[in-house]
C-alpha cells in the first residue's frame, strides 16, 4: 500500500518539477539582461537540477512515471505561457508577478516533498543516499530568493502609484 501511494506522490511532484523547470526557464529568457534575469539563471539551474535528483531518486525506487502526469504537466506550462505572458491582462509586470507567485508556490511545494522524504527515509533505502537536508535548506533558500522578486513584482503589477 505505502509503496503505490508514494509512487502516485512522487509522479505527482514530477509533474510539478517540469512545470517548475519550464517556468523557472521561461522567467530567465524574459528578463534576460535584469536584475531579475541573474538571479533566474542561478534559480532555474538549480531547479532543474532538482527534477533531476527527482528523475534518479525515482529511479532507484523502481517508480514507473506515469505519462498522464507529465503530459498535464507539459501541457500546463504551455498554457501559462499565455498567463505569465501578460496577454490576459493587459500587462506584464502582473503576469511576471503571477509567474513568480506559481514558481514560488511549486518551489513550497517541492521543500514538503524533500521534508516528508525525510521524514520516511528509514523505510526506503534509496533516500539513504540522497542529501535531503541540502536540498530542504536548497528549496527554502529558493523560496526566500523568490518570496522577495514576487513582492518586488507584486508591488510593480499592483500599486496604483504608477498610475
Amino acid at each position: 500500500m505505502a509503496e503505490k501511494a508514494m509512487n502516485v506522490y512522487l509522479n505527482d511532484h514530477l509533474g510539478g518539477a517540469m512545470l517548475g523547470s519550464d517556468l523557472a526557464a521561461q522567467i530567465r529568457d524574459q528578463s534576460e539582461g535584469t536584475p531579475l534575469g541573474q538571479v533566474m539563471t542561478r534559480i532555474a539551474t538549480e531547479i532543474e537540477a532538482d527534477r533531476e535528483t527527482l528523475l534518479e531518486l525515482m529511479d532507484r525506487l523502481d517508480t514507473p512515471r506515469n505519462p498522464v502526469k507529465q503530459v498535464t504537466g507539459w501541457m500546463a506550462e504551455k498554457a501559462s505561457r499565455i498567463k505569465f505572458s501578460g496577454a490576459t491582462s493587459g500587462e506584464r509586470d502582473h503576469g511576471l508577478f503571477m509567474a513568480l507567485e506559481s514558481l514560488r508556490l511549486g518551489v513550497a511545494g517541492k521543500k514538503g516533498l524533500w521534508l516528508v522524504l525525510q521524514e520516511v527515509r528509514d523505510d526506503y533505502e534509496p533516500l539513504q543516499s540522497i542529501d535531503l537536508p541540502g536540498l530542504i535548506e536548497r528549496a527554502s533558500n529558493q523560496g526566500q530568493t523568490l518570496e522577495a522578486q514576487r513582492m518586488a513584482a507584486g508591488v510593480r503589477a499592483l500599486a496604483k502609484s504608477g498610475e
